[in-house]
Parts: C-alpha cells; structure tokens; sequence
C-alpha cells in the first residue's frame, strides 16, 4: 500500500522540489555503474554516508547534508521521490521557494542527528533523502491533515486505488517508522527508523511558525484540515481488461 498522488493542487511551480528531483536522480545515475565493486562503494560511503561514530567525534559534519543525495538502490530512489514528488509541491508553496530549500536540509539534518544519537558508536553508513523527506510529511500533516490522498492497494491479485485523509495515511506510516524504531538495532544497518519518526518531527515542529501565521487552530478552524483551496479531481477511466464470466 503506497500513495500516488494527493488532491492538492499547488498554485505555483514546485522548481526546487524539480531539482531535488534531478540532483537525487543525476547523483544515483552518476555512481550506479559501480555499485557491484564494494571497494569504491566502501569509499563512496566513507566520503559521503553518515556514519554515526565518526559524526560523534566531530568529524564527517557535512555528510549530514550530502547523505541526503545518495541512495542505496533504483527502489530505494524511486521511493523517496514518489513521497517527495506528492507532499513536496504544497509545502513549496506555502513556503517560497527558498524557505521551502532551506526547511528541506535543515529536517535532514536534524534526521540524520537522531539517528546518531540513536546509534553513537555505530559504524554503519547511511545514506538517502528519507530524513528530510520524512520532514515534508509531517509539515504536510500541520497544514493539511484532512488533504485527500490517492492510495495504491495491491494485495496479490487484488489491486485496487481508493483516497484517504492525509492524517490516516501518515499516521500509519508514523506508526510504522516508530514501532519500526522500538524493534530494531540501528547498530546493525538496515532501515534507518529513528531518522525517519526524528525527521517527521523535525519537519512539523519547522513548520509551526507558518501555521501560527496562517492563524494556527483558526487556519484549521477556517479550512476544516482541507486545503485552502478546491481540491483536485481526478477521473479513474474504465479499464480495457475484458471481463470473464463465471458459471
């Protein structure tokens, strides 16, 4: 299960949600032909991953930043700029696009701090734009909880797209990333859940100052969690697959 749009039109050009999109794309495109040789992917990370020890003894700062640009895989990519591509545009919008630049790094990086202090000693590297991205979703909560979500369901044979509220569908992701972060050992490398549930939070306390000037319980109050302006509608054209009779 996993969302494909949202009906939230933005009222402007998303360009620097573009060229998230494009760096994140170009960098993966740039390193891909050499992710079978684990000597040069070991330096890549070196250079370029969050990894946790060396951030605690004050070095590596700046991959907190350029951690957000690599990825670990073609799914790993397209996942996050699946998410990025949805939630981004509207925050962009209400942002500016400077602010909105300036709220993307600063989530990431507050991901990628929890995720040390969740794992100080850690030798592991991680990489990927999840932790800012995790940061869109939660100021994407704040401004618009009741926003109408396009959700993809694919159960075996069963495949199915029906629209939820924004606060279901991140709630559930919320919850996932945080019971995620209970189980598992950040020491032992996999998915980095601590950066992810820090990050929403990041994301959402960065995202107070705009609400509060849009009136803060009063913007809710105003526009009833939807967007402040009509939503987007979208027509599901009939499929062509033939229908089979049963007996």
């Amino acid at each position: 299960m996993f969302p494909i749009r949202d009906h939230n039109p933005s009222g402007r050009t998303p360009y620097v949600v573009y060229a998230l999109l494009a760096a994140n794309i170009l960098i993966f495109l740039g390193y891909v032909g050499i992710m079978d040789d684990a000597r040069a992917m070991n330096r890549l990370y070196f250079d370029y991953a969050v990894i946790p020890a060396r951030i605690t003894d004050g070095y590596g700062l700046e991959t907190l930043v350029t951690s957000m640009f690599l990825h670990g895989g073609w799914m790993h990519l397209a996942g996050n700029m699946l998410f990025l591509w949805i939630f981004g545009d509207n925050l962009e919008d209400e942002m500016g696009h400077v602010l909105f630049l300036v709220f993307y790094l600063l989530a990431g990086i507050g991901a990628g701090l929890i995720h040390v202090v969740s794992a100080p000693g850690s030798l592991v590297p991680t990489i990927g734009a999840s932790g800012a991205i995790a940061g869109v979703m939660g100021g994407y909560l704040l401004l618009f909880p009741k926003a109408r979500v396009d959700i993809l369901l694919i159960l075996i044979v069963y495949i199915r797209i029906f629209t939820i509220p924004a606060f279901v569908m991140l709630g559930v992701w919320l919850g996932l990333q945080f019971f995620g972060s209970l189980s598992s050992n950040p020491d032992e490398g996999g998915v980095a859940y601590w950066a992810h549930t820090g990050g929403f939070f990041v994301g959402l306390i960065l995202c107070v100052p705009l609400w509060l000037m849009r009136g803060g319980p009063g913007f809710w109050n105003r526009t009833h969690g939807h967007p402040p302006h009509p939503g987007h509608k979208y027509k599901l054209s009939q499929s062509r697959i033939p229908k089979v009779p049963r007996k």
